[in-house]
Protein backbone atom coordinates (compact mmCIF):
# COMPACT_ATOMS: atom_id res chain seq x y z
CA UNK A 1 0.00 0.00 0.00
CA UNK A 2 2.92 2.34 0.59
CA UNK A 3 3.95 2.19 -3.05
CA UNK A 4 0.47 3.24 -4.21
CA UNK A 5 0.51 6.11 -1.74
CA UNK A 6 3.86 7.45 -2.92
CA UNK A 7 2.89 7.08 -6.58
CA UNK A 8 -0.30 9.05 -5.95
CA UNK A 9 1.59 11.65 -3.96
CA UNK A 10 4.20 11.98 -6.70
CA UNK A 11 1.54 12.47 -9.35
CA UNK A 12 -0.34 14.96 -7.19
CA UNK A 13 2.72 17.05 -6.35
CA UNK A 14 4.33 16.90 -9.79
CA UNK A 15 1.23 17.66 -11.81
CA UNK A 16 0.04 20.09 -9.14
CA UNK A 17 3.26 22.05 -9.40
CA UNK A 18 3.00 22.17 -13.18
CA UNK A 19 -0.62 23.35 -12.91
CA UNK A 20 0.38 25.95 -10.32
CA UNK A 21 3.08 27.40 -12.59
CA UNK A 22 0.83 27.56 -15.64
CA UNK A 23 -2.16 28.89 -13.69
CA UNK A 24 0.01 31.63 -12.21
CA UNK A 25 1.00 32.70 -15.73
CA UNK A 26 -2.44 32.60 -17.30
CA UNK A 27 -4.91 33.16 -14.44
CA UNK A 28 -3.29 35.82 -12.23
CA UNK A 29 -3.70 39.42 -13.33
CA UNK A 30 -1.90 40.97 -10.36
CA UNK A 31 -0.44 39.97 -7.03
CA UNK A 32 -2.90 42.23 -5.22
CA UNK A 33 -5.87 40.29 -6.60
CA UNK A 34 -7.92 38.18 -4.21
CA UNK A 35 -8.79 35.71 -7.00
CA UNK A 36 -5.33 34.50 -7.91
CA UNK A 37 -5.21 31.21 -9.86
CA UNK A 38 -9.00 31.10 -10.30
CA UNK A 39 -9.60 34.19 -12.46
CA UNK A 40 -10.82 33.79 -16.02
CA UNK A 41 -8.10 33.50 -18.62
CA UNK A 42 -6.28 36.71 -19.44
CA UNK A 43 -7.04 38.47 -22.72
CA UNK A 44 -4.07 37.17 -24.72
CA UNK A 45 -4.18 33.61 -23.41
CA UNK A 46 -5.77 32.18 -26.54
CA UNK A 47 -3.61 34.02 -29.08
CA UNK A 48 -0.70 32.10 -30.51
CA UNK A 49 0.16 28.44 -30.58
CA UNK A 50 2.29 28.45 -27.42
CA UNK A 51 -0.42 30.12 -25.36
CA UNK A 52 -2.97 27.58 -26.58
CA UNK A 53 -0.57 24.75 -25.69
CA UNK A 54 0.02 26.29 -22.25
CA UNK A 55 -3.69 26.64 -21.49
CA UNK A 56 -4.37 23.10 -22.70
CA UNK A 57 -1.53 21.71 -20.59
CA UNK A 58 -2.78 23.66 -17.58
CA UNK A 59 -6.15 21.90 -17.77
CA UNK A 60 -4.52 18.53 -18.49
CA UNK A 61 -2.20 18.81 -15.47
CA UNK A 62 -5.09 19.69 -13.17
CA UNK A 63 -7.12 16.65 -14.22
CA UNK A 64 -4.06 14.39 -14.20
CA UNK A 65 -3.25 15.46 -10.64
CA UNK A 66 -6.80 14.86 -9.39
CA UNK A 67 -7.51 11.63 -11.25
CA UNK A 68 -4.01 10.21 -10.70
CA UNK A 69 -4.18 10.66 -6.94
CA UNK A 70 -7.73 9.29 -6.88
CA UNK A 71 -6.64 6.25 -8.87
CA UNK A 72 -3.68 5.35 -6.67
CA UNK A 73 -5.31 6.25 -3.34
CA UNK A 74 -8.84 4.92 -3.84
CA UNK A 75 -9.41 2.83 -6.96
CA UNK A 76 -6.35 0.55 -6.88
CA UNK A 77 -6.60 -0.22 -3.13
CA UNK A 78 -10.34 -0.86 -3.55
CA UNK A 79 -9.54 -3.24 -6.40
CA UNK A 80 -7.04 -5.08 -4.23
CA UNK A 81 -9.62 -5.38 -1.45
CA UNK A 82 -12.24 -6.71 -3.85
CA UNK A 83 -9.83 -9.23 -5.35
CA UNK A 84 -8.73 -10.49 -1.93
CA UNK A 85 -12.37 -10.79 -0.77
CA UNK A 86 -13.24 -12.78 -3.90
CA UNK A 87 -10.19 -15.00 -3.39
CA UNK A 88 -11.16 -15.67 0.24
CA UNK A 89 -14.73 -16.42 -0.81
CA UNK A 90 -13.53 -18.85 -3.48
CA UNK A 91 -11.22 -20.60 -1.01
CA UNK A 92 -14.00 -20.89 1.58
CA UNK A 93 -16.26 -22.78 -0.81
Amino acid sequence: MADEFIKGLGILTGAGLAWLVLASWYRTSSFESTKQLIEPLSAGATEGIFNIIGVTLMDAFLWFALLGALTFWVLIPAGHQIMSALKERRNAQ
